[in-house]
């Protein structure tokens, strides 16, 4: 189904937020970076190999641990794990993080149609809330509306949407979520919630 004709079947769309709008290995990366640069000189350890390391790790093994394993290596000191936790959460980025090009145009022509645009962001709050404030939305965040999953609770994916949903009066028969391929798999098809995997805007 093309673009046009979501918006013309739904009138109320939910997104997620990480590797759904932007991709957040383009935040991860300069967190790491930033951190090289701290430890560079507070240790006088060489920035360009704990920043290779880094990457090559996070590629194999993912964001999950990379401190820990990052630590081992370099045989750093425990204390820095505050430090690398403050980055995550406040960085001040180099540079603003970009939308994905489909998403981006996808969000201008539900923005154009006046229709309703929901984030539920999933994550720590304050850290999510930074990464918000450093992209670069092209206009787009007038038209937001944004929720951050903690706000309700240990609930399933499925019922903050249909929260979201309810709070607004929208209709679930009217309502698109555009969410990651991990998310989508938990949605019960019983519920009546439309979903569409966003890498199907990518293309």
């Amino acid at each position: 189904m093309e673009t046009a004709q979501y918006l013309q079947k739904y009138n109320s769309f939910v997104f997620e937020f990480d590797d759904v709008l932007y991709p957040e290995k383009d935040y991860l990366l300069q967190v790491y970076y930033l951190f090289a640069q701290f430890i560079e000189y507070a240790e006088q350890r060489d920035a360009a190999e704990l920043l290779a390391f880094m990457k090559t790790d996070f590629d194999t093994e993912g964001h999950e641990g990379i401190f820990d394993r990052t630590m081992v290596h370099f045989n750093l000191d425990e204390k820095y794990r505050v430090n690398f936790d403050l980055l995550m959460q406040n960085v001040r980025l180099p540079l603003k993080l970009l939308l994905f090009d489909g998403p981006m145009r996808f969000l201008q022509s539900i923005a154009e149609a006046g229709k309703q645009i929901f984030l539920m962001v999933s994550g720590d709050p304050v850290m999510q809330l930074n990464k918000i404030r450093q992209t670069e939305w092209n206009g787009l965040e007038v038209h937001l509306i944004v929720y951050f999953t903690e706000e309700f609770g240990e609930q399933s994916t499925e019922a903050n949407l249909l929260a979201i949903i309810d709070k607004h009066g929208a209709k679930v028969v009217e309502t698109l979520f555009v969410g990651h391929r991990s998310q989508g798999i938990l949605i019960n098809p019983s519920s009546g919630i439309n979903y569409l995997e966003a890498n199907k805007l990518l293309a």
